[in-house]
């Protein structure tokens, strides 16, 4: 008898598993929300794809990420667990983590995982065991739908139900045909669109000027592009056939990269347009436009959406309810963190923001400390240096930018640019009041390590030894990582190049050349030479041979007859293994001939 019930509960777990739903998790990289139609987007065209997701899906007026950059960002999404409690506050690894993440919680539940793009970003440490890890050109919009492909075709293989996770590069930086200091260059990798300088929006925290305007129009471009990848994405499913057992989320990691929105935690920098279509659940073409979403609440949901017991010690909630169109309390804040860039610039910041009104904290501005930021290298950040030495409404700007205030309130109802800092307004005051004792309460009950000093926020000695003291654990981890980085630690030296004959042709020998020139004091070290194929480059050999000194190394690979694909790439490194490798070179896509 117990057997046969042991059997019947083995059968029914199996039915269980095999009733789970598909999840299809789908980032852009540095997009505002009202940078897309459907959630205000004053500039027409910039996502047709995204806006019929929409359609057919709901969306979330109120959702924010939790931090403005990315690594500290992806973070939280796929742990459930605010910065100060995955400790993943900047871009580091934390190798001895002791949670689960959404890799963790997905495989054990038998799911086939996969990731595309921002790899190294989206957990703790790298490399992490995903079951499989998709390659392309980050900026190839028709390589998103073949790793879409790749992975639900990997899963059907396996026989499992699929956790894929494709995160866009665009429209982060480079911008389409844009060159690291703005200037125009070629790009193959061309958007259904591009949009001029004269038919861009110009938001409201920025200002008018004709480098803004190029800037933003760079910007737009490559939010199309995001679009178009999108697009390729969402093709893909449903060409696959798995549309109606997959359950798509979608959002952007904070907003663009440009001054006041990237790398802070002001309404523009956070605010993100999430959209979820739930086959069966979710009501097509829903808006929801009363409750607050943070991005900490996503991994608690993925959970409950495909039917997986929650991890102890996770700090966000489950919005599922809210899905199915149900009322949920307590949705009144969400709270913000910024902590440091990926300079390791400590610059806190902390925020609550309900549906009217933000209110930021940043003990870091004293007058006298400037801000380090990303954003700082864009032309807008360069035009509002220039424009400020004769605008005085600019110079301001830029103070507030380069030095902050300590406390800032805004009505982003009526200033979502948040333009006006009511902190001296007497007529918020007990909305700032409420506002302040919210924070208070939610780095009680989270931990927060800057609690204290927020208590004590008029004492200044004690807001200068937290700022001394944070920089300076900054500054270690940073030291860490540069001494146990040996490509970091020698610096970038010509170690290898590749060299290849002129007639390369399926059927024949390639035999692949590769100077080399070690420093006496280097020693022997490993240089490992693929070969790839295929217009996505994959993997197809790869040979491995020591070498020290100066001379030539020579690999032979055989090009198959049956080779159908035309496209090849070689690609080199010198070291033990790939993420601690002293260089790597690559070729670019060649094509066989006849």
């Amino acid at each position: 008898m117990k057997k046969i019930l042991f059997l019947l509960l083995l059968l029914a777990s199996v039915a269980h598993a095999a009733k789970r739903p598909n999840l299809l998790f789908i980032t852009v990289d540095d997009m505002s929300a009202d940078s897309v139609g459907v959630f205000g987007c004053k500039l027409a065209g910039t996502t047709p794809h995204i806006d019929r997701l929409a359609g057919e899906s709901m969306r979330f007026q109120y959702a924010h990420v939790v931090v403005g950059n990315c690594m500290p960002s992806r973070n939280v999404m796929l742990s459930g667990r605010y910065p100060h409690n995955n400790r993943v506050e900047g871009f580091y690894q934390v190798k001895d983590k002791n949670y689960p993440v959404l890799c963790d919680l997905m495989k054990e539940a038998g799911y086939f995982t996969a990731i595309r793009g921002k790899v190294s970003h989206s957990t703790p440490y790298h490399p992490y065991e995903w079951d499989l890890v998709l390659d392309g050109h980050p900026k190839d919009v028709a390589s998103y739908g073949r790793s879409t492909k790749e992975g639900i075709a990997k899963a059907r293989e396996a026989g499992k139900p699929f956790c894929l996770l494709v995160n866009i590069s665009d429209p982060h930086k480079p911008f389409y045909a844009t060159g690291k200091k703005g200037e125009k260059i070629h790009d193959p990798h061309k958007p259904s669109r591009v949009f001029t300088a004269e038919e861009v929006p110009v938001p409201g925290f920025l200002f008018e000027h004709p480098d803004v305007r190029t800037e933003l129009a760079q910007y737009y471009s490559t939010v199309r592009r995001a679009d178009d990848c999108a697009g390729e994405i969402l093709g893909a499913l449903k060409e696959s056939g798995a549309g109606e057992d997959t359950v798509i989320f979608f959002l952007s990691d904070h907003g663009m990269p440009l001054p006041f929105a990237k790398t802070a935690v002001w309404h523009h920098s956070t605010h993100t347009p999430l959209i979820v279509k739930w086959p069966g659940i979710t009501k097509a073409g829903s808006v929801d436009h009363r409750h607050m979403v943070s991005a900490v609440d996503l991994l608690p949901t993925f959970l409950d959406v495909t039917g997986i017991k929650h991890p102890s010690g996770m700090d966000g909630r489950s919005f599922e309810s809210v899905m199915r169109g149900k009322k949920q309390a307590g949705r009144e804040y969400i709270f913000k963190v910024y902590n440091e860039n990926s300079g390791a610039g400590r610059h806190p910041m902390r925020s609550v923001q309900s549906r009217r009104f933000c209110y930021i904290y940043s003990p870091w501005s004293d007058g006298v400390n400037k801000f380090k930021t990303a954003t700082t290298g864009t032309m807008s950040y360069r035009a509002m240096q220039k424009v400020a030495a004769t605008d005085q409404k600019i110079a301001a700007r830029l103070q507030l930018f380069d030095h902050g205030v300590p406390e800032e309130f805004y009505d982003v109802e009526k200033d979502p640019d948040c333009l006006h800092n009511l902190i001296d307004d007497s007529s918020v005051t007990a909305e700032l009041n409420r506002h302040r004792q919210a924070l208070a309460d939610w780095m009680q009950a989270t931990g927060d390590h800057l609690q204290t000093v927020f208590a004590h926020r008029d004492n200044d000695r004690l807001r200068a030894s937290y700022m001394v003291r944070v920089q300076e654990e900054a500054n270690e981890r940073r030291k860490l990582k540069q001494k146990n980085n040996p490509k970091r630690q020698r610096g970038n030296r010509q170690l290898i190049k590749i060299e290849l004959p002129t007639k390369i042709s399926a059927g024949n020998a390639l035999v692949v050349k590769i100077p080399h020139k070690f420093p006496k004091g280097l020693g022997e070290h490993k240089v490992h030479v693929t070969l790839k194929t295929g217009r996505s480059l994959k993997r197809l050999q790869r040979e491995i041979k020591s070498a020290s000194g100066t001379g030539v190394l020579e690999f032979e690979f055989s090009l198959p007859e049956t080779l159908t694909d035309d496209t090849i790439g070689i690609a080199a490194f010198v070291g033990e293994e790939y993420q601690k490798n002293l260089q790597h070179v690559a070729t670019k896509a060649i094509k066989l001939k006849e």
